[in-house]
């Protein structure tokens, strides 16, 4: 700066002459000033500007909404109750998801299922005082149903933290119950992790369960969200295209919160199936799966058990026919803390999907259950599938008739987003044994029409 005051008086002053030549000398060369750094605020605020008024819009912009309704008519007899379920339910999701930003991506969902016409035409999971008629686990609600950030480099690595869906497998040990209107969630941060083509890594830790019932009042106590200190762990491994190992541990660490009698839902599962299809001829192709899991009392659970679980499962596709079998055995294990056993337990999964669809055993008994099933599947004309399954149901230890159940779904495309469906669920039990098992000594029948819109 001083030389920069000095040229510029030197430059203002009266010319002199050198001495001898009678000339004014030539003007100095003003001296070479280096433009001056850009302040770190100034590019600071420049980044800042650019994200917040260029990459942030545009990745809002450029997101995508979601919306989903499902118009759902449920009816429910069943021998154990007095009177009929007749349950009209409407489930709207309207949701956000914002296009990728630096990797990042972020989701916010709100669902709402409102009953359509008096609710105390069934028992809304026990939340509205309907105990005579059989339970539809529907409640109206309203609620947060996702909610998450996340983020993926180069699909080899992966992270979310929030309330998200989490389905690993067949749904059968951790599921979001996508069959009932209110779907299960969780509060939790899951991670991905792809070092090859053919290996898959995931790990979630759970704190919080948003199970089916949703935030209600008046829920019965084994129907709250669970508590939960619980860690997922799922490998994947898939050498050749005809089929893949996965090998899992499912800790779970669930509480139904304070003032709650025990239930122990807590339970340590561990172990594997492997799984794929392979063409035989041009036109038929075959699939199977053989799983084995052991599973044992995990946390604070007051149990001491330990209990074994494998299924095994044949099936064919030959257009326009489809066709399987398989073999289900969830174990009974002999508690060591007091007398009795306990059946292998379940308590996240999606169990719709499994042992009939009249939901007759969604615990599993004390004596466990095998479940010998098969199904058949024609696609009639107007590209409809309708499907027939049959399941002999029979206790694990002991032997035991648990009942028989037919269970048959007619389902149809509407067009790119609306689809159709009618389906029914008969249950005999009217010969099993013995009358202590809650689902014996009963017939129950189910029927279901909806339609549905999904965008």
């Amino acid at each position: 700066m001083f030389m920069v005051l000095a040229a510029s008086a030197f430059a203002q002053a009266k010319p002199f002459s050198l001495p001898g030549t009678g000339q004014p000398p030539a003007p100095p060369t003003p001296p070479t000033v280096a433009a001056p750094a850009t302040p770190v605020a100034a590019a600071e605020k420049g980044t800042l500007d650019s994200f917040f008024n260029g990459k942030l819009p545009d990745a809002i912009a450029q997101g995508k909404f979601s919306l989903n309704a499902r118009l759902r008519y449920e009816f429910a007899e069943d021998d154990r109750f007095a009177k009929d379920s007749n349950a009209a339910t409407l489930r709207t999701r309207f949701g956000f998801t914002t296009a990728p930003l630096y990797g990042f991506t972020a989701m916010l969902e709100g669902e709402n299922i409102a009953v359509l016409g008096p609710e105390h035409n069934f028992n809304a999971a026990g939340s509205n005082g309907q105990g005579t008629r059989p339970p539809v686990a529907d409640p109206p609600t309203t609620e947060l149903n996702q909610a998450w950030l996340a983020y993926n480099y180069d699909n080899q690595v992966g992270a979310k933290i929030g309330r998200q869906r989490i389905a690993l497998d067949n749904h059968r040990f951790i599921g979001d119950v996508g069959w009932r209107q209110n779907m299960q969630t969780f509060d939790a941060v899951s991670a991905t992790f792809t070092p090859v083509k053919e290996l898959d890594l995931y790990y979630g830790y759970l704190w919080e369960v948003n199970r089916v019932f949703g935030d209600v009042s008046g829920l019965p106590v084994a129907n709250r969200d669970f508590d939960s200190d619980s860690h997922l762990l799922n490998i994947s491994y898939a050498p050749f295209e005809y089929g893949r190992f996965v090998g899992y541990a499912y800790l779970l660490d669930l509480d139904l919160g304070a003032g709650a009698t025990r239930f122990d839902n807590s339970c340590a599962t561990y172990g594997g199936y492997f799984a794929g299809s392979a063409p035989v001829t041009d036109t038929l192709a075959l699939g199977y799966r053989a799983e084995v899991a052991w599973q044992t009392d995990y946390a604070d659970s007051a149990l001491d058990y330990d209990a074994l679980y494998y299924n095994f499962e044949l099936s064919g596709n030959v257009k326009p026919f489809a066709f399987g079998v398989g073999y289900e055995v969830l174990g009974s294990g002999r508690n060591d803390s007091a007398p009795g056993r306990v059946g292998f337990k379940t308590p996240l999964a999606t169990l719709h999907a499994f042992n009939g669809w009249a939901d007759m055993y969604l615990a599993t008994p004390n004596a466990g259950l095998r479940d010998l099933y098969a199904y058949v599947q024609v696609t009639l004309p107007g590209q409809m599938p309708l499907r027939f399954v049959y399941h002999k149901l029979d206790a694990d230890k002991g032997g035991a008739d648990f009942g028989h159940e037919y269970d048959v779904v007619l389902s149809k495309k509407l067009g790119k987003h609306s689809s159709a469906m009618l389906k029914y669920s008969y249950y005999h039990g009217r010969d099993a044994a013995p009358p202590a098992i809650a689902a014996a000594n009963v017939d129950a029948h189910k029927f279901w029409a909806q339609i549905e819109f999904n965008y």
